[in-house]
């Protein structure tokens, strides 16, 4: 699986395109609806392509449903780019890889 990250419009589907297969995004989201985030992510490491939003920067909010939907969504993409044979990180359009080799077109 090659999981992508990175801030919002920063490439992430322009670049999981050119790879195929089975591809799922912003999963970040899901994160939230779930309680069991190691079923979540054994479901979603069945991808080709997972990508999901970076939410953890900035700001921490204020209200407590918020604080834990996005410590929900860290935590997911943890278990996720452990499962990853590739972890790329998207900025500006470029793909930065933290983790593997990216597969082949």
């Amino acid at each position: 699986m090659l999981f992508i990250t990175g801030p919002l419009y920063s490439g992430k589907r322009t670049f999981a395109a050119q790879f195929g297969g089975r591809q799922i995004y912003e999963v970040q989201d899901r994160a939230a609806e779930m309680t069991g985030l190691q079923a979540l992510a054994d479901e979603l490491a069945a991808y080709d392509v997972v990508t999901a939003t970076e939410v953890g920067g900035g700001i921490v909010p204020i209200d407590p449903a918020e604080r834990a939907r996005r410590e929900a969504a860290g935590r997911l993409a943890c278990l996720l780019a452990a499962r990853a044979d590739c972890v790329v990180q998207m900025f500006c359009g470029l793909p930065t890889i933290l983790k593997g080799e990216l597969p082949k077109c």
